[in-house]
Order: C-alpha cells, then sequence, then structure tokens
C-alpha cells in the first residue's frame, strides 16, 4: 500500500497572501533541482525524485472558488 503512504505523508500549505500552494510529498526538504511548467507549477527535485510541487498563481491555475484569485 506505497500509495496510501504517499496520500498520508502529503502535506499542503497555501499562502493567501502571495496566492501559491505548496505540496509536499514527504516531510518539506530542500530540492537539490528544479523545473518550471508552462504553467507555472515549480516541480522540486531531489536526488532526481519528486519532493513536492509549487503552484505560482494557485487560485487561477486551479479554478478553486475558495482560493482568492
Amino acid at each position: 500500500m506505497a500509495q496510501a503512504n504517499i496520500i498520508e505523508k502529503t502535506k499542503l500549505n497555501y499562502d493567501t497572501e502571495s496566492d501559491v500552494l505548496y505540496i509536499n510529498f514527504d516531510p518539506p526538504q530542500e530540492a537539490d533541482d528544479s523545473d518550471i511548467t508552462d504553467e507555472g507549477v515549480i516541480i522540486r527535485l531531489r536526488n532526481n525524485k519528486i519532493v513536492g510541487l509549487t503552484i505560482l498563481n494557485a487560485a487561477k491555475i486551479l479554478g478553486y472558488p475558495g482560493l482568492p484569485a
């Protein structure tokens, strides 16, 4: 049940002031590499493993009505 373990370890943090959503798949850790998509999603990597995502302009990208636009 590795998939359930990933879900349990996933942490979300939303910064309302800057409209940025942080998603960490393990305890937050420093990345040693990153890549950014055209949509403004930063993929954070450590040892070629995805350790988290940072979504810039999260309310707009996700279209979530609960987030300020």
